[in-house]
């Protein structure tokens, strides 16, 4: 085995350490290390991102499930509008943007460094709402029409799909906000959603692009390793100081990303 493949296939232990340490935010790091250490095209490396943070997520939801964390009637419910957006923008919307976004005089903004630009502007995203504390699960007396969750579902799912990543930052708050869930069981009910949302969003990109799936499984089998110890740790850990934590390592590597792409 090289040496890109060994760091590659560590730091796939490490975002299934993460995502078992903290609930979440490990599968943002799964399309910087295969695009920047195994040196994929960021359009399969989104999409391999969609499967191992499906089938580890499916684990982590059997998990949750056991500590009576999940609440599959909303999970369902609210992912039915979250997996369309997710599969047809794999499916349509990812081939058909087109090579060259822009041009700047001599600069051309390609496809592949507006999709790890923007992942960089979610990761952003992900980091703040890791590092800020949430002091209170105050829910709303009242839940809204299923039509406006439906819509904000499509808009989530469109995101995600684009980016590759779970997406559990915002279907958190979502289901805190619009489900009423206490955030212990908006975190199980997530793993739900972004477990059926990137395996079908893979199955958009199995029909476009070529798969290798010996690396694939071997790189998901890391990961999955590193979720069973993330989970031991988890008790001996405070999840709280290790989110924080991660929050501001998720902004180095947004600002990371964003160099490598501007130069």
């Amino acid at each position: 085995m090289d040496m890109p493949h060994l760091f590659g296939f560590v730091g796939a232990l490490t975002v299934g350490l993460i995502l078992g340490l903290i609930g979440g935010g490990g599968s943002i790091l799964t399309v910087p290390v295969l695009v920047y250490l195994l040196g994929y095209n960021p359009v399969l490396a989104t999409a391999y991102s969609l499967f191992v943070v499906g089938i580890t997520s499916m684990v982590g939801t059997y998990q949750k499930h056991r500590k009576g964390l999940v609440d599959f009637k909303t999970g369902l419910a609210f992912s039915f509008p979250s997996f369309l957006a997710v599969y047809l923008s794999r499916r349509y919307v990812v081939p058909n943007i087109p090579e060259t976004i822009a041009t700047f005089g001599n600069y051309e903004l390609t496809k592949e460094m507006s999709i790890m630009l923007f992942f960089a502007i979610i990761m952003f995203l992900a980091a703040i709402s890791m590092i800020k504390n949430k002091k209170k699960d105050a829910l709303c007396p009242t839940k809204q029409h299923y039509s406006k969750t439906f819509v904000q579902g499509l808009f989530i799912g469109t995101i995600t799909g684009i980016i590759g990543a779970g997406g559990g930052f915002l279907y958190i708050p979502a289901l805190v906000l619009w489900a009423h869930l206490p955030m212990k069981k908006a975190v199980g009910t997530s793993l739900v959603i972004i477990t059926i949302n990137s395996l079908i969003g893979f199955i958009g990109d199995v029909q476009t692009l070529k798969i290798e799936w010996q690396f694939l499984l071997v790189f998901t089998s890391m990961a999955i390793g590193g979720i069973v110890i993330g989970v031991f740790l988890s008790k001996f850990i405070s999840g709280k100081k290790l989110k924080k934590s991660f929050g501001f390592f998720t902004i180095i590597m947004a600002i990371y990303i964003i160099y490598k792409e501007i130069n």
